[in-house]
Parts: C-alpha cells; structure tokens; sequence
C-alpha cells in the first residue's frame, strides 16, 4: 500500500480550546484537517471530572444491560475505574493541553546522519470497536540545524496513539507533528502493530500484523529509504 504523504504540519496547541471548532480554527488549511482525530463542538466543555462521572454512568448501564451485578464486590467499582482508564490514561491524548511541547537545541555538533530511534511503544486503541492496537514505531529525521531530546520523540508518539485511532492517521500525525517541531521534511515514521479487532473477534487471526509508513523529503530518495530500513532490520 502506498503511504499518504502530507506536505504541512499541524500547528501546536496551547491551552484548552472551548470547542473543537476552535481546535480547527488553529490548523493550517486544506488537507491538514483530515489528519485531526474526528472531536464534536462540546467536546472541551465539559471538566475532567464532568467527563469521568458521565462516562461511568453509561458505562455502568452497559454493565447491566449485559446482564451484570453491580451490586457484586468486585464489579461495583468498575464503572468508575473504566471511566478514570478513559479520561486520565489510555485516551489522554485526545487533550490538547498534553500536547507535548518540545524544546529543540542547536547542531552545534554539526552532526549531518541520520537519527533513528526504533521499537517506541505504541499502545492505542481501534477506533472502530474501542479495543487495543500494540505495537511499535521507529522515527528518523535528518537535521535542519536543530535536534531535538530523544525523550520528546517517545512522547509525540505515545500523545498521538492515546487517542481511539486507526493506524494510518496515527502514522501521518507523527509525521506531521515531527515536521513542525523539528522544522523540517525530511522525516521518516514506521509502525509495526498488531490489531486487537483481527486477533480477538471477526477473522480471528493471530499472527497478522499491520505496517504503515510516511516517507518524507529525503527519505523518499531510495537510498536514504533504505538506508533507515536497514536501521529498522538491525534491531
């Protein structure tokens, strides 16, 4: 499968939009807007703890609908920690206040290769039937003069996959987010994952596994390409 290419960044964010027009507002035209997880006009009205108490609600009528005690020890308190699991860790990333916010340093180095970082965790989750998608990302870009702390390139990554997602945006808004923060094209995103929806209902498959990549500026040069394959099949 061809990758989709992107040929902008997403703009950062900072604070708490009132609604997701506003979110919108902030992003560069045309076909960037696709790249934004898809969020209603109310979706920042409601506080932290508004959503957590709301979420457990429905969530506890799931329960019973299924046919579950909720009066029973061990499951009373699930409602609440499901709704705690959403808001605070697993879907995070659907806050634009944690939005991380990179500090980059000179090349005073003058280091011209290419970095790669490999194997950084990915745990999301399948937009279509809310259950996991684990895998890992390799990321590579080449120096526009500015370098950035390896930890920040773990932390745009694990931002962008703690949202419900499908494979294919995640790769493009990891690409996209590190061409603006490292002000440069010359990126390249890999994601390896294993898709929960294919393993535990439906075709049942246990052994497929799921690749996407963005190739950007130098990196759609078949030597450079390959030279960050090359990285990727070492480890």
């Amino acid at each position: 499968m061809k990758p989709m290419r992107t040929t902008g960044a997403v703009l950062a964010l900072k604070g708490h939009p009132r609604s997701s027009a506003d979110l919108l507002a902030k992003l560069l035209p045309g076909d960037l807007k696709r790249l934004e997880t898809p969020m209603h006009d109310g979706a920042f009205e409601l506080t932290e703890e508004e959503r957590i108490a709301r979420i457990a609600h429905h969530f506890g009528e799931i329960m019973h609908t299924l046919g579950l005690d909720l009066s029973d020890d061990s499951l009373k308190d699930t409602p609440q920690r499901v709704a705690k699991m959403y808001v605070r860790e697993v879907f995070g990333g659907l806050d634009p206040a944690k939005r991380p916010s990179p500090t980059l340093f000179d090349n005073t180095y003058a280091y011209s290769g290419m970095l790669v970082e490999t194997d950084i965790r990915v745990h999301s989750f399948c937009e279509h039937h809310f259950v996991p998608i684990i895998g890992k990302a390799s990321v590579a870009y080449h120096s526009s003069g500015k370098v950035i702390g390896l930890s920040k390139l773990n932390r745009i990554v694990h931002y962008f996959a703690a949202r419900p997602q499908v494979q294919e945006r995640l790769t493009e808004q990891i690409a996209a987010e590190l061409k603006r923060v490292l002000r440069t094209e010359d990126v390249a995103v890999l994601i390896e994952a294993e898709h929960m929806c294919v393993k535990l209902r439906g075709v049942k498959d246990d052994d497929s596994l799921t690749t996407t990549v963005h190739y950007g500026g130098r990196f759609e040069q078949e030597s450079v390409r390959n030279e960050f394959l090359t990285y990727i099949r070492r480890r």
